[in-house]
């Protein structure tokens, strides 16, 4: 190589010479990309490893050794680095190279250079080809070498395949009744155990294992951890035994163990055919893996061909009807022992098990006993039936082969003799001349001449018919193949050889289409032209008269003619279908068509038509003559077919399409128009799409791109190629893949709703914009464009694109329209677009604006100057009113902060204190007792009959007597139909009516709800007819049904309460209780700090604190106190009884003592003890208020010591009479008497008297507005009282999860495995029947009456009065809560929408959130029950009687009758009018019995 000198020439000079080397260098490329192009590398080198990491277009980062295994570079890891756009040029390493940092256009992502930790087992690691990874032993993880602890011991870290761990266990399977037995494993690759070994049997057991050299003993599991191993799991079952190292407590290797159980084979064959050592125990008939355990050495069976077992037998036939004994070949079988039973054998025929006893003649015969069969129905006339033979009831012999028992009808589908004879030979079946049937020959009364069968002398069938020709058309020439069906055709092929005519002409049997006695197929001779039509005639064997047969159809002879083709032409390569007219083209039996020497495939014809599709021509282009032949008739007639040149494919144009397919694609070639239906077609993934092409003419064609086949799921964001890609065009076979081409398919336009809500609002003119992703296809060249349709409403609109978005000109529209973008095949609406307009002003509207403009000045100038002596004054007042405000504004984010910090206390306080002790359920009785008779304490119908002695026995006669009317279905409906109609029969009476009726119906709950059925049936057809809107039905309580019905769901639904629903409803109601007893309560108005109730909200700040009393036990004075929460403004009733419910938490609440039987006293540490009241000398009187005394009142200091005594008066306390009166203070307790009981709530604040002799008026923490003596300026000093409600969502948030969890419980149809009363679905499926029957089909109507049976009826009154289901007391408060969520669950039921405003009630925008989901929860709890299979009458009939006996005796039925028949008594000329009127009343003379009744029960008789 020559130097170069640089001297004053060196500028210019031809510098194009190598650098320093005579020899290029050239790049050797490693690794490609063709879809997702790269954007940036970096790389470094590991151990001697050359690493690349590369990041890509599409967000990727690819992990690439350089030094691939295969001398090429490896890529073995692909990372997702950020989630839209491509990774930047600059990427970097972190100092100690473990990390790596990417850039996008967004964000700085650091991704680790290794993820070894991803890879879970030894194989994956080091199959990964991370040349980072390896596997730390028995650390059990895929980590580097340098992080893996004393790595460099021998065997600890595999950084080969050959080096992981593996592991053989000997014996490798036990029997499930092996215990503690010694297995023995192999380890290789093992690293020292020194620090020990456990071996586990998964989740079975774990032991110690001792290690020997390379091999670890183990111990298999004991007994009681052996795994139970059922038949539905095969007869083993594989655990994983796991070793691991006690150094790391990882386990380091596993392997398959099996536990099998012989005991699940129940045959002898599976048993010893098993893979496991079992054997079968013959005389005990199980399988077992010690065949010590069999009871004889000969019992004992370990190959299969010991077994007994049936052998294979020829088939067994059995007539039916018929008493035929079944022989049997067998071998082994046994001979039973003393005290075990014969054998039997079991056919199950058509389902029916039938038992027949079998006689064993010795180990290889056993025979069924003689006993006749029978199955179902003339459609089968052989059915096969399984046949088991079993011993000692029911051990089975194993049948291998499979025998069955043929059982057999000769008469079953066999209606004519031919069919009868034609029968398996084997059946012995013969016909029976004397009745025309096909029977066994004993069968047949006269059998020597009647009876024909076909092994005898006379077996020819006489009577032959034909029923059917095909076709009935043929040409002269002959050659059709007419087929005759019929009966009695003979029964061998020579009976009918030689003796067939069709219309005269000879026609000639053919074998292979013979069907004996039902089809002949002959073919035709030539006709004379003389001959046009005619008869098909036959006969069987011989000409007689009785084996001859006529057709009722005629045949004819036709003559063929063409008329011309179309097309006239077609590729050479075929395909063509064309379309050949003529007249009588569908006679005959056989068609060919031949264009040329090439036969066109026939496809269809019809009489004008033949239509056959072209084969390709060896003959190349040319015209061909046509020639059709019929059977052997060729049809003369000059038409010609020219093959042309295939169309060749000469560009297509763009050659790329979406995933989606469907955009244009124009195709130029030659002779395209000789294709009639030509195609497209693209392959990917072994899955073909194709699409429609349409023909401009021969050079051009323009088809829509078909799709692309891939999973719509996984939409890929890179380009795909298809594997193939091409024309269907006819036959051609060389444009089905085009080779010069390189279609490409792109990613799928995105588009992105306009925002969450939907809506887009614009202003007229303003243009709409689209946004997404892949909008324009990344084509190389780079001007692809993709035809958007957008619509705004039904107009379209002129659109402009970029690759994230479309830019839409919005054409002259104003209102809300629907957007729909359309590309490809793909539609995608990103919401609607509300374009408001604006107006625009007309001339004089101008002018009037501008005039009144002009005095708008002028005015504001007026107000200018007023304003500036005027806004002196104002200025001291705006400071005054900005303090007050400030100081408002403090104080309300001081509440808003209290209640928010309120609502996010533990939810789990509550629940933790809800106690363990059980639920106080209240027994049916009580329970039953409060629904029906609600507030009756002591009701007559729990009492014995109360009548004078003298009168006892008539009385007793009479109610028996009566007890048989009330059972009798007419008299009762009579009866109650009659109380409903008088006018003097209140709603009360109805009630109490239907409540007595169920009562004594109790026992009989069956005629119970069929009497119950039909009044609602009545009821309903009533609301109907009263043009009442159908969804009123069962709203209002004014009908005897609608109580009966809420009394049969009070009975029915006891169960469910107390097992699945009552739990729920206890911890809402201790819940509610628990959280209001937390603030204030007022103990007069009911008031209270937290509520969910608007109206018992307490709207202003007061002070508070909790102390926590110790209480002395007053069970046990010695044993610890007891600590109790209290509030210091508590009266001292509240005290009590805060600390009667901590005492005596866990008993209910009739069993323990009252707090107005109690005293508190107050133990002080000076050692004096003083009696607290409500109400003593120190009360505080001022202006006519006298406030109830309190612990603060007191100044009881927190931890104080008190006790609750037994009522006593002492000096000190003894209320001073000249203070309150006697009167007043009694008038006081009955006050808080009232206030307690839940009825306080129907007057919403009890009125507070003033006592009438000193008009004093009682408070306790808030004074009542109704006496308007509250100063102005104490109203002014409370915040507004509004921000209190945001307490009311403090409370719901708390007590959320106990509402949800109630209701979630009434509305699921199998809560916790407690499935769904019966009653519930029996009364929704009455219903549904009944909406039937009226035609209503209205969903809310059906919803709305099951709304109104079940969840008004029933759960609303439970939820409101839990004390009807528990043991409890209910104050004022949690009432008013509860009747809150009642209200919740009635709005979550019904199918209206309520519109919610500012004036919508406080309980309604508290759940509003709420309401739709519950809503939801009704429908699917609706829906789930309709689904559910209906309850026959049956089932439900006995679950009633098995309710009513459960509950036999619980109400006295004399006493409850005696009550029903004092409406008897007040109406008895009404009901035996009613009576006489009725005609089955009359049959049953009711009215007579009746006056019987009134006679015994009558005081003067």
């Amino acid at each position: 190589m020559q130097l170069l000198t640089i001297d004053d020439n060196f500028c210019g000079l031809d510098m194009n010479a190598p650098l320093g080397v005579s020899e290029m260098v050239r790049g050797l490329p490693i690794f490609t990309e063709d879809g997702d192009r790269m954007t940036s590398v970096i790389a470094y080198v590991y151990k001697n490893h050359s690493l690349a990491f590369v990041g890509t277009k599409s967000g990727k980062m690819k992990k690439i050794r350089v030094d691939g295994p295969t001398n090429s570079a490896l890529e073995y890891e692909i990372v997702q680095v950020v989630d839209t756009g491509p990774i930047l040029r600059d990427m970097a390493f972190s100092v100690d190279h473990e990390h790596l940092y990417i850039m996008s256009e967004k964000q700085l992502t650091r991704v680790p250079v290794e993820s070894c930790g991803q890879y879970k087992t030894c194989s994956a690691c080091l199959g990964s080809g991370d040349p980072h990874c390896g596997w730390c032993v028995l650390h059990n993880t895929c980590t580097r070498k340098e992080r893996c602890e004393r790595s460099s011991e021998p065997r600890r870290f595999a950084s080969e395949m050959k080096q992981c761990v593996r592991l053989t266990v000997h014996p490798n399977n036990i029997s499930v009744s092996q215990y503690n037995v010694l297995l023995v494993l192999e380890t290789y690759n093992v690293p020292e155990l020194s620090a020990g070994v456990n071996c586990t049997f998964e989740d079975l057991s774990e032991m110690d294992g001792l290690v020997v050299g390379n091999q670890i003993q183990c111990i298999s599991p004991a007994a009681k951890e052996v795994p139970q191993i059922i038949m539905e799991n095969g007869d083993h079952h594989i655990v994983q035994l796991q070793l691991k190292s006690k150094e790391t407590g990882m386990t380091f290797a596993s392997t398959s163990f099996v536990f099998y159980n012989c005991s699940v084979h129940n045959s002898c064959l599976s048993c010893v055919e098993s893979p496991y050592r079992c054997h079968w125990c013959k005389y005990r008939h199980v399988c077992t893996h010690d065949p010590r355990s069999c009871s004889f050495q000969e019992g004992r069976v370990k190959l299969p061909e010991d077994c007994p077992q049936l052998l294979q037998a020829d088939k067994i036939l059995v007539p039916v009807e018929v008493i035929k004994p079944i022989t049997l070949k067998a071998k082994n079988l046994p001979q039973p022992q003393s005290g075990q039973r014969g054998y039997e054998c079991i056919l199950n025929i058509q389902g029916n098990e039938q038992r027949v006893p079998a006689l064993r003649f010795n180990s290889s015969s056993v025979q069924c006993q003689n006993t006749s069969y029978s199955y179902e129905g003339m459609e089968i006339n052989s059915l096969p039936v399984e046949l088991t033979v079993v011993w000692n009831g029911n051990f089975n012999i194993d049948n291998p082969a499979q025998n069955k028992v043929h059982l057999y009808k000769c008469g079953a589908m066999r209606d004519s003799c031919g069919l009868c004879l034609k029968a398996d030979p084997d059946f012995e079946c013969g016909w029976c001349e004397g009745q025309n049937q096909c029977t066994l020959k004993h069968h047949c009364p006269i059998p020597e001449n009647q009876w024909l069968e076909l092994s005898g002398t006379k077996g020819k069938c006489t009577n032959p018919r034909i029923t059917d020709i095909i076709p009935v058309t043929g040409p002269r020439e002959g050659g059709t193949k007419v087929t005759i069906r019929g009966e009695n055709l003979g029964l061998e092929f020579r009976d009918i050889a030689s003796h067939v005519k069709v219309a005269g002409v000879e026609c000639k049997p053919l074998v292979e289409g013979y069907i004996p006695a039902e089809q002949i197929v002959c073919e035709m001779g030539e006709a004379k032209p003389s001959q046009h039509a005619g008869f098909v005639e036959i006969c069987v064997a011989e000409c007689k008269p009785e084996f001859m047969a006529r057709s009722s159809q005629l045949y004819y002879f036709m003559t063929l003619t063409l008329s011309d083709l179309k097309p006239k032409r077609g590729p050479v390569s075929g395909g063509t279908q064309v379309t050949i007219t003529g007249t009588n083209l569908n006679a005959g039996s056989n068609v060919v068509v031949t264009f040329g020497r090439q036969p066109c495939l026939f496809y269809r014809r019809s009489t004008k038509h033949i239509v056959c599709n072209t084969t390709a021509s060896d003959d190349g282009f040319d015209k061909v003559k046509v020639s059709v032949r019929v059977d052997k008739a060729k049809i003369h007639q000059e038409l010609q077919f020219e093959y042309m040149e295939d169309p060749t494919i000469l560009r297509i144009e763009p050659e790329w399409s979406i995933i989606s397919g469907n955009t244009p694609i124009a195709v130029w070639g030659t002779h395209l128009d000789l294709i009639q239906n030509p195609q497209i077609r693209a392959k990917h993934g072994g899955k073909e799409h194709v699409n429609i092409c349409e023909v401009q003419n021969a050079t051009e064609m323009t088809c829509q791109a078909p799709a692309l086949a891939v999973d719509p799921n996984h939409q890929p964001e890179l380009t795909e190629r298809p594997e193939e890609f091409g024309f269907i065009l006819d036959n051609v076979q060389s444009l089905l893949i085009l080779n010069k081409t390189n279609f490409t398919y792109y990613p799928n336009p995105v588009f992105e709703a306009f925002n969450p809500s939907g809506i887009l609002e614009l202003k007229p003119g303003t243009p709409i914009i689209l946004k997404g992703k892949n909008l324009i296809p990344p084509v190389t060249g780079g001007n692809a464009k993709l035809n958007y349709t957008v619509l705004i409403g039904e107009k379209p609109c002129v659109v402009t694109v970029s690759d994230v978005q479309l830019l839409c000109e919005s054409p002259n529209l104003i209102g809300r329209h629907k957007v729909m973008a359309r590309v490809g095949g793909l539609e995608f609406s990103p919401g609607m677009v509300y374009i408001s307009p604006d107006s625009p002003l007309s001339l004089p509207a101008i002018v009037s604006i501008a005039v009144a403009g002009g005095l708008l000045i002028i005015f504001i100038v007026a107000v200018l100057i007023a304003y500036k002596r005027k806004s002196r004054e104002s200025d001291l007042t705006l400071k005054r009113l900005q303090m007050q405000m400030d100081n408002l504004e403090s104080r309300v984010a001081l509440e808003c902060k209290e209640a928010f910090a309120e609502l996010q206390t533990d939810i789990h306080e509550l629940t933790s204190d809800l106690d363990g002790a059980g639920i106080p359920f209240l027994d049916y009785r009580t329970y039953t007792m409060r629904v029906l008779f609600p507030g009756i304490e002591d009701h007559p119908v729990l009492r014995d009959l109360e009548v004078p002695g003298y009168r006892q026995e008539r009385v007793e006669k009479g109610l028996k007597l009566f007890a048989q009317l009330i059972n009798n279905k007419v008299f009762l409906l009579s009866f109650i139909r009659t109380l409903e109609s008088q006018r003097s029969f209140s709603m009360r009476d109805r009630g109490n009516v239907a409540s007595l009726i169920m009562t004594v119906l109790q026992s009989k709950l069956e005629y119970a709800t069929d009497v119950l059925k039909q009044l609602l049936a009545d009821l309903i057809d009533k609301n109907l007819e009263s043009k009442n809107h159908p969804k009123l039905l069962l709203r209002r309580t004014e009908s005897v049904a609608e109580k009966m019905l809420t009394n049969w769901f009070t009975f029915l639904l006891y169960k469910f309460l107390k097992e699945c629903a009552g739990e729920p409803l206890f911890s809402l109601f201790c819940a509610i209780k628990q959280q209001m007893e937390k603030g204030p309560i007022d103990s007069i108005t009911g008031e209270a700090r937290y509520s969910l109730s608007e109206d018992k909200l307490i709207r202003q700040q007061i002070d508070y604190k909790t102390l926590v009393l110790s209480c002395v036990n007053p069970d046990n004075v010695n044993s610890p106190e007891i600590p109790v929460k209290i509030l210091n403004c508590d009266t001292i009733t509240q005290v009590k009884e805060k600390i009667l419910d901590a005492i005596f938490k866990n008993v209910p609440c009739s069993h323990r003592p009252k707090a107005a039987d109690m005293d508190l006293e107050w133990r002080q540490t000076s050692g004096a003890r003083m009696i607290l009241q409500d109400e003593d000398i120190t009360t505080k009187i001022e202006n006519d208020w006298k406030r109830l005394n309190t612990l603060a009142h007191y100044q009881v200091p927190d931890g104080s010591v008190v006790a609750l005594v037994s009522k006593q008066v002492t000096a000190y306390n003894a209320v001073n009479n000249s203070t309150v009166s006697r009167t007043s203070a009694s008038k006081y307790e009955n006050m808080i008497r009232y206030t307690g009981s839940p009825d306080s709530l129907r007057s919403r604040t009890p009125m507070i008297t003033p006592d009438l002799e000193s008009g004093v008026k009682m408070w306790h923490l808030v004074k009542n507005h109704e006496h308007g003596d509250q100063k102005e300026g104490d109203r002014g000093s409370k915040m507004v009282s509004e921000i209190y409600l945001t307490r009311l969502l403090a409370t719901k948030g708390t007590l959320q999860k106990f509402v949800d969890d109630l209701f979630e419980t009434i509305f699921s149809t199998a809560h916790r495995g407690s499935a769904l009363p019966l009653a519930i679905k029996y009364m929704f499926d009455f219903l549904d029947e009944q909406a039937d029957k009226h035609n209503i089909h209205d969903p809310h109507v059906r919803h709305t009456w099951k709304s109104n049976c079940l969840p008004l009826r029933f759960w609303v009154n439970m939820i409101k009065n839990p004390q009807f289901v528990f043991d409890i007391h209910k104050n004022s408060i949690t009432d008013a809560c509860l009747s809150v969520v009642a209200q919740t669950f009635m709005d979550s039921c019904s199918t209206s929408e309520h519109r919610l405003g500012k004036d919508s009630p406080s309980n309604k925008l508290l759940y509003a959130k709420d309401i739709p989901s519950y809503k939801n929860w009704v429908e699917r709890y609706y829906s789930d029950i309709g689904k559910m299979p209906a309850i026959s009458d049956q089932d439900m009939n006995a679950y009633l009687a098995e309710q009513s006996r459960m509950h036999m005796n619980e109400f006295n039925t004399m006493s409850a009758l005696s009550e029903i028949y004092s409406y008897v008594g007040k109406y008895s000329e009404e009901i035996l009018g009613a009576l006489d009127q009725d005609d089955q009343a009359g049959k049953q003379k009711l009215a007579y019995k009746l006056e019987q009744v009134i006679t015994l029960m009558s005081i003067d008789s």
